[in-house]
């Protein structure tokens, strides 16, 4: 375990950006008072470590009870909330299962916890004017899109020989870039749709978010996920044939189903229901499907239970949770870094998680992205490809400065 106070800027700009899902009161007044990191590898359980270093602040504590709880008082120094990012790979060491291939952007923490104060000092700011000299190389992937339809055939396999009955299958790219990535990151934000859009930075990198999906969402004991899975161009050809797709259905029904029992570990007995199915929403050039879970916490509920409980997303491994996750072990050439985790807030009152798909982050020296989809026994392999190459293209576009390309060009 490894814990460390607040930083000063190297190699990048450091306490820049509006974090996903901040409060917007809290713009422009916060000021670091204490942060955490680790990385796998290090010693220690994360998700317990994430509990300690988080509940001496009384942050998360109110959220996770339906009894409200005294708070830190009128303290103008006390902790209002936390900024939170779990790698994907945090999650799965969190429940035993592989945590994959190592972090393509090494110097990135795989759980970074940073405690905010409303006081005088240096603020979070909002993001700067782009900067100049910026320049982006090309985009290097990680594997050939050969190579990525062979992983795809061979998770069908898997699924044919019933070793799982679905699995996500990500790819990466990185591209070396020059001046300063922030603005970039920021850009990266602002994407329609974005519901957990912000940007959290340490020494030596940071993190871009524009993220449409809720991991877990918790206020008043009350816990609510929205798992996202199936895709089409946002045209009215898109919507009709992701309404109508039985494939997409059945592999958004297979997770709705997975995200429930996940819930359900951490859950009251039978309060846990379906809100809404196979919702259509709109991400950037992309119709996807939605829908919402919800459940009340079980009695006695700490943070460390319920990120073992949602750590790594279901709509991003698949189903059985850690029979995927040794599958993606097996088939990914590269970690899935900030990829695929979790970035969000955790304040006294109020827990709020996002999925960091359409997730970007920045080393000293590169950027880089993550992209994939779902795979079952129907999947076509060079389909999986197009829909993960066109789920990293508005992303692409925004962190070059360019605008995503309307559909259907």
């Amino acid at each position: 375990m490894m814990e460390i106070g607040p930083l000063v800027v190297e190699t990048l700009p450091y306490g820049v950006g509006t974090t996903p899902a901040m409060p917007s009161a809290y713009l422009d007044s916060l000021t670091e008072l204490d942060r955490f990191e680790w990385y796998v590898g290090q010693p220690g359980d994360p998700a317990e470590s994430i509990d300690r270093f988080l509940t001496q602040y009384q942050l998360g504590t109110n959220a996770l009870s339906r009894t409200t709880r005294p708070g830190p008082g009128s303290d103008p120094n006390a902790p209002v909330g936390a900024a939170l990012f779990v790698s994907a790979a945090a999650g799965a060491a969190m429940i035993g299962a592989p945590t994959g291939a190592p972090n393509p952007a090494a110097g990135v923490p795989d759980v970074v916890a940073v405690v905010y104060t409303r006081t005088t000092g240096h603020p979070v700011a909002p993001a700067p004017p782009p900067a100049t000299g910026w320049w982006l190389g090309p985009w290097q992937p990680s594997w050939t899109p050969a190579a990525h339809a062979t992983a795809v055939t061979r998770a069908r396999d898997a699924i044919g020989r019933g070793d799982i009955y679905q699995v996500n299958v990500v790819g990466h790219a990185s591209a070396r870039y020059t001046g300063d990535p922030i603005p970039a990151l920021a850009r990266l934000g602002r994407l329609p749709g974005a519901r957990y859009g912000g940007v959290l930075t340490g020494n030596g990198w940071a993190i871009g978010c524009a993220s449409p999906e809720t991991l877990v969402e918790v206020t008043g004991g009350r816990l609510v996920t929205r798992p996202i899975k199936g895709t089409r161009p946002a045209t009215a050809t898109g919507r009709a044939e992701l309404l109508a797709s039985a494939k997409e259905r059945a592999e958004h029904i297979m997770i709705v189903d997975l995200e429930r029992n996940d819930l359900a570990r951490v859950a009251a007995t039978g309060s846990v229901r379906v809100d809404e199915l196979y919702a259509i929403r709109r991400w950037c050039d992309l119709w996807q499907a939605e829908s919402t879970i919800s459940a009340h916490a079980a009695d006695g509920l700490r943070l460390a239970d319920l990120l073992r409980a949602v750590c790594p997303g279901g709509s991003v491994t698949g189903a059985p949770k850690v029979s995927a996750l040794a599958r993606i072990a097996a088939l990914e050439p590269v970690g899935r870094g900030a990829g695929m985790g979790a970035l969000g807030w955790v304040g006294p009152d109020h827990i709020d998680l996002g999925l960091t798909i359409r997730t970007a982050a920045a080393d000293g020296e590169r950027l880089h992205v993550w992209a994939g989809g779902g795979i079952t026994w129907d999947s076509d392999p060079d389909a999986e490809v197009a829909e993960a190459a066109a789920k990293a293209g508005p992303v692409r576009a925004a962190l070059a400065g360019n605008r995503p390309q309307p559909p259907g060009r």
